[in-house]
């Protein structure tokens, strides 16, 4: 009897030894991928009454009955019946984007449980508001400050097809973004949202630096911690200072959005004109560190726009560019002092705070 359960445990072992090698010959494997842990562009579809619900573009919009579609690994199709309603100001409005972004809402009964979106409850879908490449752009961004610190926001690049119920209509696949829910961008760092108002230099120093001096790399103004605009704020402990976390980056230089214009308080002539937007720092040995971070992460920075194969020729010239003059600045210890003590000066315009738009 004992040597039939050894025989038996061996016999066992080693089919499992053998479905692990034969699933890594052939490239698949029985554990699904998590959402935001490969950057494969994925495909999903939207089925419904797609047009009443992107035309559903008031101050509180409803909730609309959607499915979601998409293809495991081994080629069968998941179906999600899903919530879904537009979201947000600038990009909602039909006068300034094409289509307006969207929010998800799973079910916590619904067949999501077992499914790629099984660690969602809700997930922000940006829609492309003036062209595919622009969702790209924007991409790069989050990727960029996923490259400085995990304490920010995965994405995935995803391509949507729109299948309309009451319109036969083919509609072109576009891309889009899912963005990670901001309670599980909080839990994955052991720390939980906050939404209290605070200036600046109430926050950690250290993640305040290297978060400002990421917008003022992608040329982006747009943003306030004192009114949360395309700011969140988590803590780790209640005794903790809570750490800035960007989002939303469309009205950045590096994304160079046709709809897109610095506010006019800040005196700039275009969103290719960088202003760094932090606190006035007295001890600017403070910057030394992020500054050593950002040219630590210089090569991979570059690498995200180079090894693209979504960007264009131009773009990526551009691109390039525009990441140069950036680490010019901060290796000139003259122009970068310049530049982050500009909030010092009582006549410029870095103490400007920026309110920003409503948001859902």
């Amino acid at each position: 009897m004992k040597i039939f359960l050894i025989t038996l445990a061996w016999l066992i072992l080693s089919f499992d030894l053998y479905e692990k090698k034969a699933d890594e010959m052939s490239g698949t494997s029985s554990v699904e991928k998590g959402l935001f842990d490969v950057d494969e562009i994925f495909e999903i579809s939207l089925k419904g009454n797609i047009r009443e619900l992107l035309n559903d573009r008031s101050e509180q919009p409803k909730y609309h009955s959607i499915t979601l579609s998409y293809q495991k690994s081994d080629g069968s199709e998941i179906n999600i019946p899903v919530q879904m309603k537009t979201r947000g100001h600038f990009r909602k409005l039909k006068e300034n984007c094409t289509y307006p972004p969207l929010l998800i809402n799973f079910s916590p009964n619904s067949l999501h449980s077992t499914s790629i979106f099984k660690e969602q409850s809700k997930i922000k879908l940006v829609m492309p508001c003036a062209g595919d490449n622009y969702v790209v752009r924007e991409w790069l961004a989050y990727k960029i400050y996923n490259l400085v610190t995990p304490q920010s926001f995965r994405v995935r690049l995803v391509k949507v097809k729109l299948e309309d119920s009451k319109n036969k209509k083919s509609i072109n696949p576009f891309c889009g973004l899912l963005l990670e829910e901001e309670k599980q961008m909080a839990a994955r760092n052991k720390a939980t949202i906050t939404a209290q108002k605070l200036r600046p230099h109430q926050t950690q120093q250290d993640a305040f630096l290297r978060m400002a001096i990421f917008e003022y790399l992608i040329g982006n103004t747009d943003w306030s911690v004192e009114y949360l605009q395309n700011i969140k704020l988590i803590k780790t402990d209640p005794l903790s200072l809570p750490v800035t976390v960007p989002y939303d980056f469309d009205h950045s230089g590096i994304v160079n959005a046709p709809y897109a214009y610095p506010p006019e308080e800040l005196l700039l002539k275009s969103i290719l004109e960088r202003r760094y937007r932090g606190y006035c720092v007295t001890d600017l040995k403070m910057f030394e560190p992020t500054i050593a971070l950002y040219n630590k992460l210089k090569k991979n920075i570059y690498d995200l726009y180079i090894n693209c194969t979504y960007l264009d020729a131009k773009f990526l010239k551009a691109t390039i560019k525009f990441l140069d003059d950036f680490y010019e600045t901060i290796n000139n210890q003259r122009v970068w002092q310049k530049e982050f003590a500009y909030p010092c000066d009582k006549n410029g315009t870095g103490n400007i705070v920026i309110k920003g738009l409503k948001e859902d």
